[in-house]
């Protein structure tokens, strides 16, 4: 299984920042450890090229991204001061979203140690999020006429509400987002299929529901993406749901044996996760692709 990684998918932010930086550095070094990453497996990404980005978002957003001329209330959306660093960082990780869709289109599964970066809209970032590696990753591929149809499986607790804007017209990407039915954000946009879930929701309701819609997210897709955000972790500072450490490598494990028995490639992406420390929220993260690795 091929990863995506860069050092510097990890930047400086302010002291006290809710944002589990640390988080990138603790995965690769865990799965280095544990030998699932190494140099036969590690994919490198560059800077994503403004011409694959413009695929999928505005121009005059970019523009002010790359000179840093974001308002005060962009800054304030976004969550994050903006930097130089930022703006690299965002760019390397969404090349690395789609250097991952490309090994998963040659080996049928790989993955990105960053990316799910949903809350980014076409001309604007929210809520940690600058720009939406996903939508970027579809929208290369389709201009490739590498794939025709593409299936988004959003389980960040939090409903990816910029990658449903941006696919709202598109009928060959279907958008799938099990959330927080009372979590951020407060006004949602309409994916494909929006499945809300109430506070304190566990293991079995959840599974539940991923089983019961999975298959028809899934059905006719060239290529999966998995958004396998570990904020619906009982205990999670942002999640408010109950998911068990099982459970969310039972969440995990439905949905790489769903897409291998479809034979349908797929991408794992981190998107969110707010656990006790970063550490922690990188101890999840790594059950996601020690399940992938267990699945071949």
């Amino acid at each position: 299984m091929r990863l995506s990684y860069h050092p510097d998918y990890q930047v400086d932010l302010p002291p006290g920042h809710p944002f589990p930086m640390g988080k990138y550095r603790a995965l690769y070094g865990m799965l280095v450890a544990e030998g699932l990453l190494g140099e036969a497996n590690i994919l490198v990404p560059q800077e994503a090229s403004l011409d694959d980005l413009r695929l999928a978002h505005c121009g005059r957003y970019l523009e002010r991204l790359e000179r840093g001329e974001l308002s005060a209330l962009e800054v304030r959306r976004l969550g994050m001061p903006w930097s130089a660093g930022l703006w690299r960082r965002s760019r390397l990780a969404a090349h690395g979203t789609l250097l991952a869709a490309r090994a998963a289109l040659e080996d049928g599964l790989a993955g990105n140690l960053a990316g799910g970066t949903h809350h980014a809209f076409a001309d604007r970032g929210e809520g940690f999020c600058v720009l939406n590696d996903v939508a970027v990753a579809i929208r290369v591929l389709q201009q490739d006429n590498l794939i025709r149809r593409a299936a988004i499986i959003d389980l960040d607790v939090h409903q990816g509400n910029g990658t449903a804007s941006i696919f709202a017209a598109d009928a060959d990407v279907f958008t799938f987002s099990i959330q927080g039915e009372r979590n951020y954000p407060t006004q949602k946009m309409r994916s494909t299929l929006d499945v809300g879930l109430p506070d304190g929701t566990g293991d079995h309701g959840y599974l539940a529901a991923l089983a019961q819609h999975l298959p028809t997210a899934l059905k006719g897709a060239d290529i999966a993406f998995l958004l396998a955000g570990v904020d619906p972790a009982a205990g999670d500072r942002y999640g408010r749901l109950a998911l068990t450490e099982s459970g969310l490598r039972q969440r995990d494990r439905l949905v790489i044996e769903a897409a291998r028995s479809l034979r349908i490639p797929l991408v794992i992406v981190l998107a969110g996760g707010y656990a006790a420390s970063p550490e922690r929220t990188a101890q999840l993260h790594a059950n996601t692709f020690r399940e992938a690795a267990r699945a071949g």
